[in-house]
């Protein structure tokens, strides 16, 4: 079935996790996307730990089929084909790819495909109405445009790490690297618009797409640079700033987290709690901005209650009230979500050089379209698999002439 980019074509040079993020979005929307790796290099994670195969998952490569498992999950639905980009005949057959191409991505750092000669203004003049987008750490432009970064810089570069953790502790990242991954999500959104202002106008657009900008606005949301000004100490732990309560709590079997956001939510609460009397004898409770200055006293008032139960039951009384919470859930309960399964965010992952489920899962496609499918449709592939296909139908190269770039390692 079509999907909404299908017949979208995509020249994928990305590395690592912010780019093929981006472009794993695309395919997940139906575009054609094409990764195109060095011959003699390959895709660094292709063949890097953990390895995923037939014996399972380990640091340590356990049959010749084994591969990278961020590979397997970060390649599905992508075609892969390799040239040499620092040959001069390696650049002309890219240049013609880019002639049928819609969209190219790359997270070279800063200056590198302006030496290959295969930035935005050269592929501009093969091709007016090419989508050029470029991801970087700080940008392409600016003092710290060079710097290299991978995301934990970036999360300390920005702030991030201030920010996180137990207010008595050290910098703390996330668990994830989330600057990689919401550079990949902006950047596709950004190439996404730029495909609709090109059906409105025809011209094609490059896109300048830093990690440390994705991620600082979205902790710019918070008012941090006012949380002095408000008494606010930087790191807060589980808690935000705005409500109160809002935090972690430990029931008799585990962990989990309540919230409330309104007035009702937090009446609410008090209610089932069987403290609403107590409201009346000390106004204050009422107050939001008292709440949020003394969270310390009514996180043990709410954890007081809260200890008294299990888990599930704390979860079926707020339910029921409609107060804002969750199960703090380790990743073995996650994994047992049915609401994960039910949206098919929980997918099997496949080895194309064995053919096998390797016993390990990767995320399904996480937008839902009402009248279209989105979903990763094949495997990651074999490295360079496809490099006869698009070949033959993009640089209209005969067999025995890529059969000869083969030999010459420029393929």
């Amino acid at each position: 079935m079509k999907k909404i980019l299908t017949g979208v074509v995509v020249l994928d040079l990305t590395r690592f996790f912010s780019g093929p993020q981006c472009t794993l979005i695309l395919a997940g929307m139906g575009a054609e996307v094409i990764k195109i790796d060095d011959p003699k290099t390959g895709d660094p994670i292709a063949f890097a730990p953990p390895y995923a195969g037939a014996a399972g998952v380990s640091f340590t490569s356990q049959t010749e089929h084994d591969m990278g498992l961020a590979y397997l999950k970060r390649a599905r639905g992508k075609k892969s084909i390799t040239i040499d980009l620092k040959s001069e005949r390696g650049r002309e057959i890219f240049l013609q790819l880019v002639t049928h191409a819609d969209v190219v991505v790359e997270n070279f750092s800063v200056g590198v495909a302006k030496r290959l000669g295969i930035d935005y203004q050269t592929l501009k003049k093969v091709n007016p109405r090419i989508i050029y987008c470029a991801l970087t750490g700080y940008g392409s432009t600016g003092p710290d445009q060079s710097a290299k970064a991978y995301d934990l810089m970036v999360q300390a570069a920005v702030g991030l790490m201030s920010l996180s953790g137990d207010p008595e502790g050290p910098p703390a990242k996330a668990a994830t690297p989330m600057s990689d991954a919401i550079t990949g999500i902006f950047a596709s959104n950004g190439i996404t618009a730029a495909l609709f202002n090109r059906e409105k106008t025809g011209e094609g657009q490059s896109i300048d797409v830093a990690m440390a900008d994705c991620l600082f606005s979205l902790v710019f949301d918070e008012p941090i640079d006012c949380y002095e000004a408000l008494g606010v100490q930087a790191r807060q732990g589980n808690r935000i700033m705005r409500f109160s309560p809002f935090n972690t709590y430990e029931a008799k079997d585990g962990w989990l987290v309540i919230g409330t956001a309104t007035h009702s939510e937090w009446l609410a609460l008090l209610d089932v709690m069987g403290q609403t009397a107590l409201a009346g004898t000390r106004p204050e409770l009422l107050q939001t901005s008292w709440r949020i200055s003394n969270n310390h006293e009514i996180d043990k008032i709410v954890g007081a209650w809260v200890a008294q139960y299990n888990r599930t039951e704390v979860i079926t009384i707020l339910n029921q009230v409609g107060v804002p919470c969750s199960l703090v859930r380790s990743i073995e309960e996650v994994l047992q979500w049915q609401q994960l399964h039910e949206r098919e965010m929980i997918v099997p992952l496949v080895n194309p050089l064995s053919g096998q489920a390797i016993g390990a899962s990767g995320p399904g496609f996480p937008i839902k379209f009402g009248q279209l499918p989105s979903s990763y449709d094949t495997p990651a592939p074999i490295p360079g698999a496809h490099t006869h296909e698009i070949l033959e139908r993009f640089a209209h190269l005969s067999l025995q002439q890529i059969q000869e770039l083969k030999e010459a390692g420029i393929i």
